[in-house]
């Protein structure tokens, strides 16, 4: 049986794509494993977001030709779609963008084969795509299954390559993602993160009935019934409606936590990134979401070094946070990228200014986990259990906290109650009170 390695770059909608084209390789009779062994064929899923990952994406590639100088190798992605170094680099047979990453196993198995021995290149006009590329998953390594609904980004904030590497907005059918939910939880998944790259703008039209994210949503927990537990990768804070806002009143499967970027808590920051809202914009919505739910978890990624931020600016993003009381930052020092209008600003910050920064940060980042974390001392929280970690298990709770529990196999993928008796700056011990099922 011919050897296919895999190695996945960057966001959780790369893992996605990389396990859809993985399944179908498996279905074709090859096996597929992470690229750290000899194999016939190496499939690099590359990321651009930076120009560090751009410098990843490339030494991943020239990694997999010295594993196997006969492999054939696949580069595909966000790094093949806009750099166009990549359709001249040595050892490449096949090149593929983004919006059509499944053709990428005809053209493998074809040299494979030996069908064929030349070079092939597809990078798609992606600014022009309007098809969804239909891409589907019904297995996952882990307890938590994701069901990717979206692709593209209409944005164009100043800093960002992305639109520019996935194209605009185009979304999966409702009936599609109703039907590949519905198989997952009939497989046992009992948590499904609902992914894209602007996930928020989800939109389809159903023989003349339009659905947004929320509509989306609320057909899911009618028609998901084995679901117990849905998020949200990622949603722009103008993006939350006030008919998800009810939900979160109404409906326990929605996950207490939300994962809704800031990027900065100044407002000429803000401006200068081409971001759609102000600080006092992001604090009311956060204001809305906690009379809905006033112990949910809220994480953030911010940027910090951005072309012109201040140290007086660098404090508003510091204020906010802790106005907001995030409980998680996501720490991010700018980083140039090519292509981007943020690349050509002037006043670019230091990269010394840049690490302290970003030091500092993280050390608020701590303070609010750990303060966020005491609340839920003493008090009982669902998990489900994910895995074995050291001589314990490990899950995660409804609002993202990560517990130990006492080691019992029995538990894995169970959906417990467990009561948080242990609370350090590093960790979260609980015991368990029941299991739910």
């Amino acid at each position: 049986m011919k050897k296919i390695g895999f190695i996945t770059l960057g966001c959780k909608v790369n893992i996605y794509e990389s396990n859809a084209i993985k399944e179908e390789f498996q279905k074709r009779g090859y096996e597929t494993v992470e690229a750290e062994d000899l194999c016939d064929a190496y499939i690099i899923n590359t990321c651009s977001v930076t120009n560090m990952a751009d410098a990843k994406s490339r030494k991943m590639i020239r990694k997999c030709i010295k594993m196997n100088p006969n492999a054939i190798i696949c580069v595909m992605g966000c790094y093949a779609q806009t750099n166009e170094e990549a359709k001249t680099l040595d050892g490449i047979d096949v090149l593929i963008g983004n919006g059509n990453k499944m053709i990428v196993i005809d053209k493998v198995i074809e040299r494979l084969e030996g069908k064929t021995t030349d070079k092939y290149i597809e990078i798609k006009d992606i600014l022009k795509e309007k098809e969804y590329e239909k891409l589907g998953v019904t297995t996952y390594d882990h307890t938590r299954a994701f069901v990717k609904i979206e692709d593209g980004c209409n944005f164009f904030c100043t800093y960002c390559i992305i639109p520019y590497a996935r194209g605009p907005v185009r979304c999966k059918s409702v009936n599609e993602v109703i039907k590949e939910l519905q198989d997952i939880t009939n497989q046992g998944y009992k948590e499904v993160v609902l992914s894209g790259i602007h996930t928020g703008l989800y939109k389809d039209e159903l023989s003349g009935e339009t659905y947004n994210l929320s509509k989306l949503v609320k057909k899911i927990i009618n028609e998901v019934p084995r679901l117990k537990r849905l998020r949200l990768s990622s949603i722009e804070p103008n993006e939350i409606d006030s008919e998800y806002i009810e939900m979160l009143k109404e409906s326990d499967v929605l996950a207490n936590h939300f994962h809704l970027p800031m990027q900065a808590g100044s407002n000429n920051v803000l401006k200068a990134m081409g971001r759609h809202y102000d600080r006092d914009y992001y604090k009311k919505k956060i204001e809305l979401i906690r009379e809905a739910r006033p112990d949910i978890a809220i994480s953030t990624d911010i940027i910090v070094g951005f072309p012109g931020e201040t140290e007086e600016d660098f404090q508003d993003t510091i204020n906010l946070a802790r106005e907001c009381g995030l409980t998680k930052l996501h720490v991010f020092p700018y980083s140039v990228r090519g292509g981007t209008k943020a690349a050509k600003m002037p006043n670019q910050v230091s990269p010394d200014v840049k690490k302290d920064r970003a030091s500092r940060l993280i050390k608020v980042s701590e303070e609010l986990e750990y303060e966020y974390a005491l609340k839920f001392k003493g008090k009982v929280l669902d998990m489900i259990v994910e895995q074995k970690y050291k001589n314990y298990l490990i899950g995660h709770t409804s609002n993202f906290l990560e517990v130990l529990i006492p080691y019992d196999e029995s538990l894995l993928k169970k959906q417990v109650n467990v009561i948080i008796d242990n609370v350090t700056k590093t960790e979260i011990y609980g015991k368990i009170v029941d299991v739910i099922e």
